[in-house]
């Protein structure tokens, strides 16, 4: 795999600066989403901006990946870049790694009309590895990251959640229209 010295030294470094200042491992990562138009949110994250928006027949303008599209595409993305930097770490080779991930819903729950819950009610995530590597060495790339991955933990885990509201008065001129 090409960039593999570059992926194992940054690897190394960082593990490197965190034993040796725990301290910088902890912090607070802020996400803004904003209401722009509609549905469709814009989205800043760190240095990056893109948006979200919902379907058309769902009452959004279809601007951008919803969510829900989002919250499964980070939690592959994870695994995906988890399972390379293990695999680099490791020295098992891979020539190519697909991961899907299939969620369930009922939205049922989300529209309110009964008791189902409202999220996700099961997810999977298939792991596709093309490799000259022998299967075990493979499983153990995908056990370690499985152990570790954020977005797999952040899914598995319950995390404490708390909400805090900030009203400010609207002027006339600034009520968003709703479409």
């Amino acid at each position: 795999m090409e960039n593999s010295d570059h992926i194992k030294s940054a690897y190394d470094r960082h593990v490197k600066l965190i034993t040796q200042r725990p301290s910088i491992a902890k912090g607070t990562q802020i996400t803004r989403v904003k209401v722009r138009e509609g549905l469709t949110c814009d989205i800043e994250a760190k240095s990056r901006k893109f948006i979200t928006d919902i379907a058309l027949d769902q009452g959004g303008n279809d601007q951008g990946p919803s969510p829900g599209d989002y919250c499964l595409a980070g939690l592959g993305g994870c695994l995906a870049i988890g399972y390379m930097i293990h695999a680099v770490r490791l020295g098992v080779p891979i020539s190519s790694l697909e991961v899907e991930i299939q969620a369930d819903y009922d939205l049922h729950g989300e529209y309110g009309l009964n008791e189902t819950p409202a999220g996700y009610l099961a997810i999977r995530y298939i792991v596709n590895i093309e490799s000259d590597a022998d299967e075990a060495d493979v499983l153990r790339v995908l056990d370690e990251t499985d152990e570790v991955d954020s977005m797999l933990d952040t899914f598995r885990r319950p995390i404490p959640m708390e909400r805090e509201l900030r009203l400010n008065q609207a002027t006339p001129d600034k009520r968003l229209e709703v479409k």
